[in-house]
């Protein structure tokens, strides 16, 4: 049977539409099942907590995600893996979009999970009678996670505060969890900023004391004069870009988790929780509740907070001292302000 001219005109237009609309699903298929790989810069801390939590809650899968969770101690690592597009998106410190801006970069966070550090400057219980404050670390071996990472800005910033200059002390990288805690124990570092459930397990042992808490919004506005947003989610401007609706679930997910958290109790969060980060269940839940103040509720940047990074940064940060920082590059609420 021979067609008219017509008839195989409207089939192939049908073909060509259909054959369209098989490559946009299948491009829309692919967009949802692209893996998104997110560096954690050390994912047991439980100021990054929010990363595996969100995990375990299957927040991640309520919003079709493909998600894969790695662990970096230092967030300096964790931003150059970004950076090489080895990883999507990293879970670390907010100053980390700061610096980088200065270095012609586009990378801003999208969520926020802590208005504090959650960082805590300890002092070994053996240097505990001489250095009552951070005005005594003169001559002393300060303990940073490494050099150049937001712990080590911090650390110069609260001596500077009480006329101590960098050259006074030595700082140390020493990483966090285990070898944090055995350069404290060798004796190795007189004192040094951690992080929980650190803390917890090195006031249990007896083996360092509080110097300096960053914990609570309380003792970092008296620490570093307003909030210090720290833990958060960034990514490149561009993968946001390319990847909106990809960054809206992301974000809905993570917003999703901070709402847990705030309605929840330190015991039901940590029951969520894998059991290998909870070796001794009592200091994890402890170290838990001391941590839970310093977590946003909306995952939103809190308003008085990048001019304190910024303020610290441009005291120490080579990258930052003296130039010009854009802030509302630095960060959005848009995706998670998105519906």
């Amino acid at each position: 049977m021979q067609l008219s001219f017509g008839a195989l005109r409207r089939a192939a237009l049908a073909g060509g539409v259909l054959f369209a609309m098989t490559l946009q699903g299948a491009h829309a298929a692919d967009e949802a099942g692209d893996k998104i790989t997110i560096m954690v810069g050390g994912i047991t801390k439980l100021i990054y907590l929010p990363a595996r939590l969100t995990e375990q809650l299957g927040y991640f899968r309520d919003e079709g995600l493909n998600v894969e969770l790695l662990s970096q101690p230092a967030g300096v690592d964790a931003e150059n893996e970004l950076l090489a597009g080895a990883v999507q998106a990293v879970v670390g410190f907010y100053d980390h979009t700061i610096d980088l801006q200065t270095k012609g970069k586009d990378v801003r966070a999208i969520v926020v999970f802590g208005q504090v550090p959650g960082e805590v400057e300890m002092v070994s219980s053996k240097a505990a009678g001489t250095i009552k404050s951070m005005a005594d670390v003169k001559g002393k071996t300060l303990g940073v996670t490494g050099l150049g990472s937001s712990t080590s800005f911090l650390t110069q910033y609260l001596a500077s505060q009480h006329g101590i200059a960098s050259s006074a002390y030595t700082m140390l990288p020493v990483g966090a969890d285990a070898s944090f805690i055995a350069a404290i124990k060798q004796g190795r570092i007189d004192a040094g900023m951690t992080t929980e459930p650190t803390v917890s397990a090195l006031q249990k042992a007896g083996d360092a004391k509080v110097l300096v808490d960053m914990r609570t919004v309380e003792g970092t506005r008296a620490a570093l004069g307003g909030t210090y947003p720290a833990a958060s989610l960034y990514v490149q401007d561009a993968w946001a870009e390319s990847h909106k609706a990809q960054a809206v679930k992301l974000a809905h997910a993570f917003v999703r988790t901070m709402q847990f958290i705030h309605t929840h109790s330190a015991e039901e969060i940590a029951a969520q929780m894998p059991a290998d980060y909870q070796k001794d269940k009592a200091l994890y839940v402890s170290a838990l509740k001391a941590s839970l103040p310093m977590y946003t509720s909306d995952g939103k940047m809190p308003a008085d907070g990048p001019a304190t990074v910024l303020k610290v940064l441009s005291s120490f940060n080579p990258s930052v001292k003296g130039k010009h920082v854009d802030l509302s590059g630095t960060y959005t609420n848009e995706f998670v302000s998105a519906k």
